[in-house]
């Protein structure tokens, strides 16, 4: 069993408002975890900070289930917290970095960012590439590719992000063909 699935069964009764935070949670776990693991790569390339994002979402999602009332899906639920705590990261380590996070129009300017070393087999390689180009997005644009990624549609990515359906829809487009370009020119 993951270690993200031990909550403590300290003073949970079975109808309380913690047993069902714990239930949720573990449901959420089981049914999303492979999926933020791939979010906490998205949002940090640090394999041990990685670590701590990764907890910390975990974190925020159990606790967020204290407020759960299921106007939205279980599915938006849990992307909409894990994002919003993956980009609360990115901010936060940005600013103690001092490191300037770029716009789609500054994306187009910057230098390709290809793996150090040769020897890295072409697939993590290009895997790199594009974890670096969508690392290099501000965390609202990150927010929508990697949701897209994991296969959530615009409206769904919509009611996450407060967008329109049409929005995404735009958005997702345009982050596509700058990747898809600046991956291009990359050889």
């Amino acid at each position: 069993m993951s270690d993200y699935l031990r909550v403590s069964k300290a003073g949970s009764e079975p109808g309380s408002t913690e047993a069902r935070q714990d239930r949720q949670y573990r449901e959420a776990a089981v049914q999303f975890g492979p999926a933020l693991g791939r979010l906490a790569i998205a949002y940090e390339a640090d394999a041990d900070i990685r670590g701590d994002l990764l907890q910390d979402i975990h974190l925020a999602i159990w606790r967020s289930f204290a407020t759960f009332d299921g106007r939205c899906s279980l599915k938006t639920w849990v992307y909409r917290v894990a994002h919003n705590t993956a980009a609360s990261h990115v901010l936060r380590r940005t600013r103690l970095k001092r490191q300037t996070l770029v716009t789609l129009d500054e994306l187009e300017q910057l230098p390709d960012c290809r793996p150090a070393g040769s020897e890295i087999a072409a697939r993590r390689q290009v895997l790199d590439r594009v974890s670096g180009m969508i690392q290099q997005l501000d965390p609202f644009d990150r927010q929508i590719i990697v949701a897209y990624l994991e296969d959530m549609d615009a409206g769904a990515i919509g009611e996450m992000t407060g967008l329109s359906h049409g929005a995404i829809a735009t958005r997702i487009y345009r982050i596509k063909s700058i990747l898809a370009r600046r991956f291009q020119q990359g050889g």
